[in-house]
């Protein structure tokens, strides 16, 4: 039964996001919706979406085109959540994460979120795994390497 005028709306590549998403919908009591189903007028039906996505090399996965379907949709409210393989304690790593993606505006306004989750190179296309190994290869030459490179090899 769903008690809320909410939705999750997700954008998982290998599955971390979506867990995620599930887990808030479940906890909620809202509705749930893959990115790739979703439309404006569908999100209109709703006062507040909360929308997932993963970092990827840097950026908020897909957010760009997901805020211009939110205003088109005319949502009240929107919660974003990102997943990622920092760690948690990686504040520095997270803070700059958010500058580098949200206006001012929006990290003011909007109520954002971090939440640690992994890697799957299983679940991984072929570009994201080629691009983590030479990211390992980089790290493993560096001499002097933080605790979140440390941890990457």
């Amino acid at each position: 039964m769903r008690q809320s005028n909410m939705i999750v709306v997700y954008r998982s590549s290998t599955g971390f996001t979506k867990k995620y998403a599930e887990l808030i919908a479940e906890e909620m009591k809202c509705a749930l919706a893959d990115y790739k189903t979703v439309t404006a007028d569908k999100l209109s039906k709703f006062d507040v979406v909360i929308f997932g996505s993963r970092v990827h090399a840097g950026m908020i996965d897909g957010y760009q085109k997901a805020k211009k379907l939110f205003e088109k949709s005319n949502v009240g409210k929107v919660i974003l959540f990102v997943t990622g393989a920092a760690p948690n304690a990686a504040t520095d790593v997270i803070e700059k994460l958010w500058n580098q993606n949200l206006t001012a505006d929006e990290m003011a306004k909007m109520p954002h979120f971090y939440m640690q989750s992994g890697l799957c190179y299983e679940n991984m296309s072929l570009g994201d795994r080629l691009m983590m190994k030479a990211a390992a290869v980089m790290i493993k030459k560096k001499k002097n390497k933080t605790a979140e490179e440390m941890g990457f090899e």
